[in-house]
């Protein structure tokens, strides 16, 4: 089934077309239907799939053709996700599939100044896409109401528990009617998650895509065993086989993230950086430039680049294993994205190989092994700019010795 079968308005048939929706994903043809009757939804799938489409298509269609006039500091819809990044990403979705609607959609979240958000919801927002700290701030000024909220949409509802916002999403369900459409979306299923959702929705449909494999299809994912000193090596050799790539690097911690692009950086390779001690205009400019490909490598934390839509990532690659199994499915879903087909590649240490039997568990299946011969892994060091021991370092250092050796030969004389 198109898109333009659905009985949609005019300028969301208009807007879908405009912007290449030509068919719905998976949970998009699944997601769509229920939505419309009014009813709740509970939908697992992985990142990648569309999910954002598969509840803002829905939701401005409903809204629109309901009409009603927004108050001043109230919405209809409130869309509740984790980090600043994604609150933009999902605002500027919905502006893109409501334009010529006359809906007004708005987007909060902290690392910015709140004068501009609050003069923005002062005239109301039939959609506000907002990060549970800013969203309570803005509530606690009295800047923000929740009376009027008719739909409440959880994105990346377990990373929202991973970052501790179960009381935050508590003390919201008391502040909003009962009598809503609640649409929860997540990319894992744990028995928290459960608890969660089951405590929101009402007789929800319930849609899960791919349930025994988290991962795409359109991603061909591997392991290296590569120890964690030499990790800078091989990530310099897949960038130099990979001119052209846009490259999405994670590492653990944001001191990591500085040293990797350090590393790069002695061997002529530009990077740019993305992690928590950044502000949120930064941020910003940092992933303009590298969705732009201004920047084609990126290194980043998991809490900075969780569930960021980059287009054309060829390549994932895990420098650090993620400490939580879950998080693996959230990387590796950078790249192929939608049709497009991807790599994934994790660089797994001695140290790590734990991490990775709770991934594979998590997985419930094994990670393909990228063979790595003894010599290919030690030329792969040689030929490093950066290598200490390579041929060329070599070279140099016998010449340096030859000349100290005639130094002390002349001196003796």
């Amino acid at each position: 089934m198109r898109f333009e079968q659905y009985n949609f308005i005019p300028a969301l048939k208009a807007n879908l077309q405009s912007l290449g929706y030509k068919r719905p994903t998976d949970i998009q043809y699944k997601a769509i239907p229920p939505t419309l009757k009014g009813q709740d939804l509970l939908a697992i799938a992985q990142t990648g799939t569309g999910k954002t489409g598969a509840f803002a298509i829905p939701t401005i269609q409903l809204l629109v053709t309901k009409r009603i006039p927004c108050e001043p500091y109230t919405t209809q819809c409130l869309v509740m996700v984790p980090t600043h990044e994604l609150a933009i990403q999902v605002a500027n979705v919905f502006k893109d599939l409501a334009k010529g609607t006359n809906l007004h959609i708005v987007g909060i979240y902290g690392g910015v100044e709140q004068d501009t958000q609050i003069g923005l919801l002062k005239k109301g927002a039939d959609v506000l896409v907002a990060t549970p700290g800013r969203m309570f701030d803005l509530a606690s000024q009295g800047y923000l109401k929740f009376s009027n909220v008719s739909m409440l949409i959880i994105d990346e509802a377990d990373h929202m528990l991973e970052l501790g916002f179960i009381n935050d999403m508590e003390q919201l369900i008391r502040r909003i009617p009962r009598h809503r459409q609640t649409l929860f979306f997540s990319a894992t299923i744990n028995t928290h998650i459960k608890d969660l959702a089951y405590g929101l929705v009402n007789h929800a449909v319930r849609i899960q895509i791919s349930p025994k494999d988290p991962i795409s299809k359109n991603i061909d994912h591997s392991v290296a065993f590569i120890e964690m000193d030499d990790k800078r090596f091989f990530l310099e050799n897949l960038v130099k086989e990979n001119p052209t790539s846009k490259i999405l690097v994670f590492v653990r911690t944001k001191v990591r993230a500085e040293r990797v692009a350090k590393a790069l950086e002695r061997v002529e390779i530009t990077s740019q950086t993305m992690h928590g001690s950044k502000t949120q205009e930064e941020r910003s400019n940092i992933l303009d430039r590298f969705k732009s490909g201004q920047n084609r490598i990126l290194i980043a934390t998991d809490v900075s680049a969780r569930g960021i839509d980059i287009p054309n990532v060829e390549f994932v690659v895990n420098y650090d294993l993620p400490e939580i199994a879950q998080n693996y499915v959230h990387r590796v879903g950078r790249t192929g994205r939608a049709t497009q087909r991807g790599k994934a590649v994790s660089f797994c240490s001695i140290e790590e190989k734990p991490i990775l039997k709770q991934i594979e568990y998590f997985l419930n299946a094994p990670i393909a092994v990228l063979p790595i011969s003894k010599t290919d892994y030690e030329a792969t060091i040689d030929f490093s700019e950066a290598s200490s021991h390579d041929w060329q370092s070599l070279i140099k250092e016998h010449k340096a010795f030859e000349q100290t050796k005639k130094k002390r030969k002349k001196k003796k004389r």
